[in-house]
């Protein structure tokens, strides 16, 4: 364990040091080998794994589904979206606030990404609510806690990730975070809700309730991306494709929906594809480091040094779960999901599966409490992105406005782990 334990103190400091985080895991993994091996079986470890990641058949799925959402995104739904969200409950006490919500989570149900989620719709949502008045807190709150929805709403790029980490069914994981996604959005409507309940001039009422006629006509401007959604997904439940071939026919339709819309053209179609191959390739590389420093930790004793602890101590097993989660919070704070994720998981997974836990569940439980990281101090994500495009919300205004929905996920965390069924209820109907 001591060799782990050092690794892991020199990969943080080479962090803090401002080392991108892939070639810290990298360095440490690369030389962790060397020097319980030796550098023959370190350079060899290393091609094998550069190898993998470019040939292997799965990792396909993650350029493609990248590729999807940033289609989407070019569309430029998120104003369609947020209006068809707005009839329905502009005229709420909050309803703005509520409207964000419901639109960050069907955008990000297409989108896969919680950052790309909260700058979009930090330009569609943010203006409106302050036109009418609302709290600066509360509008970027409702803005960054929706936009932690992409990870946890299929298609997921991080629940991908999970899969190929811990050799789980992408379609079933899929499946496991519809019913936590709506409980998310359950709860961050009842957050918004409870702020407005405490402060009415927080988040005034936006107008008069609007009749069938108009939310129907506001429900049409978004039946493409509607169907899309139902094709990837129901293709993948109904066993008609594979997550991989879900993900290519994800990507076509996203860029025919574009063309559709008339947002894509040449210059569109360069940036897409550019954004796509960046964002690919700066998540192989994290990947690839993240495999190195992996299998170094697993020569350690760490794996079996924590089960033997579990043993010892006889621990109760909820108990394990439960100091992984404060983990995760505090990793959080210094580390980005992708590279918690791909760090943490090959080292928990074990451990949980011994403990006699379904992976699929664990993983759910990871991405909430990852969800949980993006909008927690001092490094939330999504409140540092929010921050570079609203300039004029004070950061701690910001953590305020996030603070009643990190209750939410707090709440949500102790229900999914008290009442596994509600993760694993949708998985047991696929094959």
């Amino acid at each position: 364990m001591t060799e782990a334990l050092i690794g892991f103190a020199v990969m943080l400091l080479l962090i803090m040091l401002q080392v991108p985080v892939a070639f810290a895991m990298a360095a440490v993994g690369l030389g962790g080998m060397a020097l319980i091996r030796n550098w023959d079986a370190a350079y060899a470890m290393a091609g094998s794994m550069v190898y993998e990641s470019g040939f292997q058949y799965t990792l396909s799925v993650l350029p493609l589904f990248i590729l999807m959402g940033n289609f989407i995104t070019q569309a430029k739904l998120s104003k369609d979206l947020y209006g068809a969200a707005h009839a329905f409950l502009g005229h709420k006490r909050g309803g703005l606030a509520m409207s964000t919500i419901v639109a960050c989570g069907g955008f990000s149900a297409v989108c896969g990404s919680s950052l790309a989620t909260a700058a979009t719709m930090s330009k569609v949502a943010y203006p409106e609510m302050r036109r009418f008045g609302y709290d600066p807190g509360l509008a970027s709150g409702s803005i960054a806690a929706g936009g932690t929805l992409g990870i946890l709403l299929p298609p997921s790029i991080v629940m991908v990730v999970y899969c190929i980490l811990t050799e789980q069914s992408i379609g079933k994981m899929f499946a496991a975070g519809l019913l936590p996604g709506i409980l998310a959005v359950a709860l961050y409507l009842l957050a918004a809700k409870w702020v407005t309940w405490r402060r009415p001039e927080a988040g005034p009422s936006a107008g008069e309730r609007l009749g069938w006629g108009a939310r129907l006509h506001a429900l049409k401007q978004v039946w493409g991306i509607l169907l899309l959604f139902g094709v990837v997904m129901g293709g993948i439940y109904g066993g008609v494709f594979t997550s991989t071939e879900a993900a290519g026919i994800g990507a076509v339709g996203g860029m025919l929906f574009a063309l559709l819309r008339g947002t894509l053209n040449w210059r569109g179609l360069s940036e897409v594809l550019v954004e796509s191959v960046r964002t690919t390739g700066m998540l192989f590389m994290i990947l690839i480091g993240a495999m190195l420093f992996a299998n170094f930790i697993n020569f350690t004793s760490l794996p079996d040094d924590l089960k033997n602890l579990v043993m010892r101590w006889e621990l109760n097993p909820f108990a394990v779960i439960l100091a992984i989660c404060v983990l995760y919070i505090i990793l959080g704070m210094v580390l980005e999901s992708m590279s918690m994720i791909l760090l943490t998981v090959p080292i928990f997974y074990p451990l949980v599966q011994y403990l006699g836990f379904d992976l699929i569940w664990f993983g759910i439980i990871v991405v909430v409490v990852t969800e949980i990281s993006f909008i927690t101090p001092p490094f939330g994500m999504n409140v540092i992105v929010l921050r570079s495009l609203l300039p004029e919300v004070p950061m701690r205004t910001m953590y305020r406005g996030v603070m009643p929905f990190v209750v939410a996920d707090l709440v949500r965390l102790g229900v999914l782990i008290a009442f596994p069924v509600i993760s694993l209820f949708l998985p047991r109907f696929l094959g």
